[in-house]
């Protein structure tokens, strides 16, 4: 639930950073989009000399992509190494800790684990390979034994634990 929480975070983040390139991509892509949306309407073949978007749309489209890369490396990475919680794991009260203390995991740390989990994005495109070793990431603490670590959680040396909930003012045994 705190990765979902996570890249919802960062969807936001990309709408706010990039939304100027996804707008003029969208520009890009008008006359596209419009004679696709004629020909659909005329029951016209669809993709017999279709127009091509603009000059600019391969550029903008790897220019979000790195942006949004980056935002990602940029949310997740120094909140990992400085607290060990990004804010989804702040509101599901879950930290990483390196597996043999119970120190904050350090920049090196947080980015050989994040290095796991982002830099296969940049594989999205050669037949999903990409997104097939997220995946396997993502599953892979369903199968693993004791301690129910992702992949990026193996190469850090890091584990991922319950934050202990502490004593309010309100609540039986909490400090006045």
């Amino acid at each position: 639930m705190a990765r979902l929480i996570d890249i919802g975070m960062v969807l936001l983040l990309n709408l706010v950073v990039n939304g100027w390139f996804i707008y003029r991509l969208f520009q890009e892509y008008r006359p596209v989009i419009e004679e696709w949306n004629r020909r659909v309407e005329a029951r016209e073949p669809l993709l017999q000399n279709l127009p091509q978007p603009g000059g600019q749309a391969d550029a903008l489209q790897v220019a979000i992509f790195i942006i949004g890369v980056a935002l990602w490396f940029a949310y997740e990475v120094p909140s990992t190494a400085n607290s060990g919680q990004t804010l989804g794991k702040r509101i599901m009260r879950i930290k990483v800790m390196p597996v043999e203390s119970p120190k904050a995991i350090g920049f090196g740390r947080s980015l050989r684990r994040w290095n796991l989990m982002g830099l296969p994005t940049f594989l999205w495109s050669c037949f999903c390979i990409g997104f097939i070793l997220q995946l396997v990431d993502c599953i892979f603490p369903f199968f693993d034994r004791p301690l129910y670590q992702a992949l990026h959680d193996k190469s850090a040396q890091t584990v991922v634990v319950e934050v202990p909930q502490t004593a309010t003012a309100d609540a039986p045994g909490g400090t006045q």
